[in-house]
């Protein structure tokens, strides 16, 4: 049997049609099958886990009605991440041999007092630099629609994983397209929330670029999942209010016709490759039919943004790290991750000062869109997964350009703080995934799930890569 979505697993947990424990031994056994290939998961609390599992179990026998909406469910948790027990290495060997963390990380803590039970954690690049996943420390991630390739970054191990079909869902987090990357290369949904929604105490606080959430198999999984980790913390003073809505409610109950959409294939200044072009432009007819939008192409006219992400990407780098590590022991670190310490080190405050008045004048510019039209609509990738070793291509079509061309569509919502989520679009001929991007208004998560709702019926996908159906 194929793994079941969040929803089903839930629903048949609570009744009895199955238990935790089998869930979970489930799990286990797919990862003690499809790991040794796919290096998603770096650390396994199986006894941990089991021993959760059957006190789920033994609740539900007891008839308790007190049951969170994920009780029983196995997960797993990004390496940039803590959950308390295990330990958090950030994909680097300064921190490979720590011990467990005492403390889970807030939305990590919210997901186990729901009853989910994490099962170990996930790969990611070292401090989630790349849009594949691979270091020194912790070795390849590999995608399971093609183990040659890459199944994105920074959340690879987590994609990997749910589209193998290895647990049911994992946690992720996004700085620069690192849940939408790859949810595009193995076929899920990603959505990166607007920063606050889900807070956080150990992620950005300055920048206010990177998000955490979820990656899952379905659209109604990740709005559950939302609805779980949204919220306020006292910890977090940048979280956003109660949104004052519930998600999966309104996955049906929000009225999404007649939007005004704005489709732009390269934002003006991208460059994509021909056949995800192709699939992307089939795909963004299909959404235009199912919510029956107002189109309008090629709409939006920027300029290419990269060198404002990589300035205000840096500015959270040194928080909460002993600055021994990176005065001394930079040798330590991935080669391509090295040099960027470095170069960061001089960035005095008038520097900064210039930085932030660059992204005003970017947001400013992305605002006057969300004056006309409702959603913005993209490729999410503008190449297929590529090779899982890296590095970053420097061209998309043969044509050159920086170390961001692969991934810099979904870069936007991050630098303008705008709600975004990716979506399977189709298979390429040697049957790799692509994606739609859906951009939103800010604090609209609600708009985009009910967008992607209909899109999903309308345009259904496989659930799992070939390798993680049974």
């Amino acid at each position: 049997m194929s793994m079941p979505t969040v929803v089903d697993a839930a629903r048949a947990i609570r009744s009895g049609a199955t238990t935790s424990e089998a869930l979970t031994l489930e799990c286990i056994a797919a990862i003690e099958r499809r790991n040794p290939t796919l290096n998603a998961f770096v650390h396994l609390d199986a006894a941990g886990a089991l021993v959760a599992a059957r006190a789920v179990d033994r609740a539900v026998r007891a008839g308790d009605t007190t049951l969170g909406p994920l009780a029983g469910i196995p997960f797993g948790v990004k390496d940039l991440e803590n959950c308390a027990g295990m330990p958090t290495t950030r994909g680097s060997r300064w921190f490979a041999n720590g011990p467990p963390v005492a403390v889970d990380d807030i939305h990590v803590a919210r997901l186990r007092k729901a009853g989910a039970i994490p099962l170990g954690k996930t790969a990611a690049p070292e401090f989630g630099a790349w849009a594949y996943t691979a270091s020194p420390a912790l070795g390849v991630t590999r995608n399971p629609w093609n183990t040659a390739r890459t199944p994105g970054g920074s959340s690879g191990g987590s994609s990997a994983a749910v589209s193998a079909g290895l647990v049911p869902f994992c946690t992720a987090s996004d700085g620069g397209g690192s849940i939408r990357t790859p949810a595009a290369f193995t076929g899920l949904v990603g959505l990166k929330p607007t920063y606050g929604r889900i807070p956080t105490f150990g992620v950005t606080h300055i920048a206010q670029n990177a998000v955490v959430g979820s990656l899952a198999t379905t659209v109604t999984d990740t709005a559950l999942l939302l609805d779980v980790m949204a919220g306020p913390d006292a910890r977090d003073r940048t979280c956003l209010p109660p949104p004052g809505v519930n998600y999966v409610a309104a996955l049906d109950a929000l009225d999404v016709r007649g939007l005004d959409l704005a489709w732009s294939l390269d934002l003006g200044f991208a460059v994509v490759d021909p056949e995800v072009a192709a699939i992307c432009k089939d795909a963004v007819a299909a959404l235009t039919t199912a919510i029956d939008a107002r189109r309008v192409d090629d709409a939006i006219e920027i300029d290419d943004y990269i060198r404002i992400y990589g300035k205000i990407e840096g500015v959270d780098k040194f928080v909460n790290i002993d600055p021994d590590l990176w005065q001394n022991r930079l040798d330590e670190l991935d080669p391509l991750n090295a040099p960027g310490w470095e170069k960061a080190a001089t960035v005095t405050l008038p520097k900064s000062a210039r930085i932030e008045a660059e992204r005003r004048a970017f947001v400013l510019r992305v605002a006057e869109y969300f004056d006309r039209f409702d959603v913005i609509v993209t490729p999410m990738v503008a190449r297929p997964a590529f090779a899982a070793e890296g590095p970053m291509p420097t061209e998309v079509a043969g044509v050159p350009g920086h170390g961001g061309v692969a991934v810099i569509h979904g870069m936007l919502a991050n630098l303008a703080n705008l709600p975004a989520i990716s979506l399977p679009a189709g298979l390429t001929k040697d049957g790799l995934p692509v994606a739609l991007q859906i951009i939103g208004p800010r604090y609209r998560e609600d708009l985009l799930l009910a967008i992607a709702r209909r899109y999903e019926r309308a345009r259904p996908w496989p659930r799992f890569a070939p390798i993680g159906r049974d």
